[in-house]
């Protein structure tokens, strides 16, 4: 009898959605997904974002209620980012002690406890009149160091309002250093930090800057200070510097298009490694499946996995709460 050849050998693992289930080398699971949400000051209701389809700015009272089903499903963690209703040069409201992310993390510590990881995005885009996440001198420059104080400041008051972790976004050099100083000093010696570690000037954040409000003055734009899509070798040394400086976990945002960097941080460090399916890359799936041209469900499922099999340990996706009531159905079978 002539020898099986290994194409047939490996066809035999395909055949049905139960032997592809069983061989599969990758796995995505509801503990993998992190959910990105949006707190709006002085909001009654829940407003829907027109450019992110099923996602809107939350009410403190609905921010909980969706905390409640984050953990009814299982999905470990939320990173909150807020919407003030007043912005001014320096971004106070991201460091006032009341601000609008402070009292949400307080009122989720209140209404639920340890039972979600409760993650605050740190930065100042949101707050500042001008857009940039720091401050900015007579020229339109953003301030490397004089931000890195605000950062810290920042730090405290969101480790004091109860987030378990900080998540500093804005890409100063040295903001690791600075907000460990600064949470350490103040005893939150527990707070840690997932670090932005290669975060991309892309063009795939524009619906998150909807779901925000945020404008850069006068048509500006954040390449001085985010990373050029160009470069890999670049993000390595921007992550071991986070690293160095204490970072907990690190992140790569963009995902889908940064796949190959998130595989290239996965074989150098250790550490836990998240990364950001952002607004653009969830609004692409769904523009798309609403048009019929693709199987929205499908689709979703197969980048998330595919930021998975990059080598992420967690994902953050406006995805999660459907992708968690799937995975409850135990019926994915690709």
């Amino acid at each position: 009898m002539p020898p099986v050849p290994p194409s047939t050998r490996l066809r035999r693992l395909r055949r049905t959605p139960a032997l592809r289930a069983l061989v599969a080398e990758t796995q995505l699971v509801v503990e993998d997904l992190i959910l990105p949400c949006f707190v709006r000051e002085d909001l009654g209701e829940p407003a829907p974002i027109l450019s992110l389809p099923g996602v809107v700015q939350h009410s403190r009272a609905s921010l909980v209620r969706q905390a409640r089903e984050l953990v009814d499903l299982g999905v470990p963690a939320m990173v909150l980012f807020g919407i003030p209703t007043q912005r001014d040069a320096s971004g106070s409201g991201a460091y006032d002690p009341d601000g609008i992310v402070q009292v949400a993390l307080r009122d989720l510590r209140d209404a639920i406890g340890d039972d979600l990881v409760l993650i605050a995005d740190l930065c100042l885009d949101e707050y500042t009149d001008h857009g940039h996440c720091g401050l900015l001198d007579e020229h339109g420059e953003v301030m490397n160091d004089a931000t890195l104080e605000l950062y810290a400041r920042t730090a405290q008051v969101q480790a004091a309002a109860g987030a378990d972790i900080v998540a500093p976004s804005g890409m100063m050099d040295g903001q690791v250093a600075a907000i460990r100083e600064g949470l350490d000093s103040a005893g939150f010696h527990q707070t840690a930090i997932l670090a932005y570690a290669a975060k991309y000037a892309s063009s795939f954040y524009g619906p998150f800057r909807e779901a925000v409000d945020v404008t850069i003055a006068g048509g500006g734009n954040r390449r001085g200070y985010q990373q050029d899509y160009a470069n890999a070798r670049e993000a390595l040394r921007e992550v071991a510097l986070d690293i160095a400086e204490g970072a907990d976990m690190v992140m790569v945002k963009p995902a889908l298009a940064y796949l190959d960097i998130i595989e290239r941080v996965r074989q150098r460090v250790d550490l836990p490694l998240s990364a950001y399916q952002v607004s653009g890359e969830y609004a692409m799936i769904c523009a798309a499946a609403e048009r019929g041209w693709i199987d929205r469900e499908a689709a979703m499922l197969e980048t998330l996995l595919a930021i998975k099999r990059a080598g992420a340990d967690q994902i953050l996706t406006y995805f999660a709460v459907e992708v968690a009531q799937i995975l409850h159905t135990g019926t994915i079978w690709r």
